[in-house]
């Protein structure tokens, strides 16, 4: 068992506009503080012996240039790598481009983790499901680093996907979704807009339509 209420206020959210590449685009950004020091985040982050451990088996060539592949997941080229602090990379998915960027900080007590995911304002996923179409799943990804983190143990899939399907795990995503619903009208979108899209984000991630 976890503490949900916890988990979900321990991330700091924020959603905002740039100009990046491809345009202008929106970022959606995801912080915690981890009790741990810089390089061992940082090598949990990085590591290919320790990603499969809090997050998917990943593949390819971790370095600059390199091409990634998360397994049933996203894939990529990472494109920027300063160890031990910061690292950029495209994040490959259905179709569609988009780009993540890792910031680590040393603070008090432990590290800094800040990862923007940076969109085309044309993504479809974005008009359907808003901010929560990547932050949920980003938010159990930090959840998942948190529980590594803490025990050095290795998170197991089947425990993970049963957990996703019981009634915490489906709080956890509610919650997250309704958080990165607040996070969206801070960053300027209207009500009506932002609910809806979380309202659709929080019944695909908990399946709340097929109990309907």
């Amino acid at each position: 068992m976890t503490d949900v209420t916890h988990d979900i206020s321990a991330v700091r959210r924020q959603v905002g506009r740039r100009t990046f590449k491809a345009g202008e685009a929106r970022v959606v950004t995801v912080a915690r503080s981890y009790d741990a020091p810089l390089d061992d985040v940082w090598d949990a982050c990085t590591n290919p012996e320790r990603i499969p451990r809090w997050l998917l088996p990943v593949s390819g060539e971790l370095r600059l240039g390199g091409r990634y592949q998360l397994e049933g997941n996203a894939g990529g080229v990472i494109e920027r790598c300063d160890p031990p602090e910061s690292f950029a990379a495209t994040w490959e998915y259905g179709g569609e481009v988009s780009w993540i960027e890792l910031r680590l900080t040393p603070e008090e007590g432990g590290t800094r983790f800040e990862l923007d995911h940076i969109a085309r304002l044309s993504d479809t996923k974005w008009a359907e499901f808003g901010p929560g179409a990547v932050g949920v799943g980003w938010d159990l990804m930090v959840r998942g680093l948190s529980l590594h983190l803490a025990s050095g143990a290795a998170l197991d899939p089947k425990e993970f996907m049963a957990w996703m399907g019981s009634d915490e795990g489906r709080r956890f995503m509610t919650s997250s979704s309704d958080a990165w619903y607040a996070a969206n009208l801070a960053g300027g979108e209207d009500e009506t807009t932002a609910r809806a899209a979380a309202d659709r984000t929080t019944a695909a991630y908990t399946g709340a339509d097929d109990a309907g």
